[in-house]
């Protein structure tokens, strides 16, 4: 499985997926670690995390499959919502809170 394929086989299956630096429990970069505070400050409690910095094919692939050029990067329901920057402003808006999936919150 190619990366194009990797990315979309798991934001299909999963209702919050994060492509970030780092692990949910280790972010390893400010923007990772914030865009985590703010999906658990939404009340996300189930989410996937994935960790481009172990895999460089996925770390190019997520930004060229969003045409994003930054990581973190925010699916929810499939669909690509932005980077930390649109997340805080959608968090900050209570927007953020109102699109989680009921089934993250679970």
């Amino acid at each position: 499985m190619d990366a194009k394929e990797f990315i979309q086989k798991t934001i299909s299956e999963h209702p919050v997926v994060l492509f970030m630096k780092g692990t949910a429990q280790f972010p390893q970069c400010g923007f990772s670690g914030r865009a985590i505070q703010m999906l658990k400050g939404s009340g996300v409690k189930h989410m996937v995390t994935i960790n481009v910095l172990e895999d460089e094919d996925v770390r190019q692939g997520v930004k060229d499959f969003s045409n994003w050029p930054t990581v973190p990067q925010l699916y929810i329901n499939g669909e690509f919502i932005g980077g930390s920057d649109i997340m805080a402003e959608m968090f900050e808006s209570g927007e953020l809170q109102n699109i989680v999936p009921e089934a993250a919150k679970a």
